[in-house]
């Protein structure tokens, strides 16, 4: 097996005394594990940064194998990992692609959503510019391994107006009329996950909450490696940053 192509890098483990196991995500092979050797070193350390873009090389014998990898430096996000809150938000999502994703299988549409978000947290200007992209991320995500959200019409009347609330059971719009009684028992519909772009927090913490049911029940349960802790630091940190 010999490959080459730009991804992103998703996780980085240590090996033996100076090697890493890196878990990089391409556009068109999908996750793909490799050895580098010398990972460890001081000249790749802040290359083999999750987050940061490269030019990977594989190559094995088999598939079966665990093949070795070779990089090249591509796009550097090192030096926001010294920034709290980018460096929880790159931490999390990085983590998040890296336990739920399977090896060997393409997702371009998150190769390219998840690329976006990290852009969006090198520019954007505060967090409040970004969190809403990593809630629609994680919305996508759930879509992308087929654990969709209907937010297109209520499950119960078959109506696409006044929608306004999301079963947590089946993770289907309901409108107004419908939920009527019900009311304490759904999440209510932020605009956020019907396609609002200018989010604010309150709107942000509601889209999130949804899209966190339905991950920790459908996507991360029962994995060897939860991911969630990560999650909560970043949204603790968000609720420092807004209080």
């Amino acid at each position: 097996m010999h490959r080459v192509a730009p991804a992103l890098i998703l996780s980085v483990r240590p090996h033996g005394e100076h090697g890493a196991i890196v878990r990089a995500l391409t556009r068109e092979d999908g996750v793909q594990p490799g050895y580098v050797r010398g990972g460890r070193s001081r000249a790749l350390r802040p290359v083999l940064q999750p987050g940061n873009g490269i030019i990977g090389e594989w190559r094995a014998r088999t598939a079966e194998q665990l093949a070795a990898l070779t990089v090249e430096p591509g796009h550097s996000r090192a030096g926001l990992h010294g920034e709290p809150l980018a460096a929880a938000g790159i931490e999390w999502l990085c983590a998040l692609t890296a336990a739920a994703l399977p090896e060997e299988q393409p997702y371009a549409p998150l190769y390219d959503a998840l690329d976006a978000v990290l852009t969006a947290i090198e520019s954007a200007p505060s967090a409040r510019g970004w969190a809403g992209a990593l809630v629609r991320y994680e919305l996508l995500l759930l879509g992308q391994l087929g654990f969709g959200l209907d937010l297109e019409r209520c499950t119960v009347t078959g109506e696409t107006v006044d929608l306004a609330f999301v079963s947590p059971r089946s993770g289907a719009a309901v409108s107004a009329r419908a939920a009527l009684g019900y009311e304490a028992k759904l999440f209510p519909l932020p605009a956020l996950l019907r396609g609002g772009r200018a989010a604010d927090w309150p709107d942000i913490f509601a889209a999130a909450r949804i899209t966190g049911h339905f991950l920790a029940r459908d996507i991360l349960v029962g994995l060897r490696h939860d991911p969630t802790p990560a999650r909560a630091r970043l949204f603790d940190r968000f609720k420092r940053a807004v209080a």
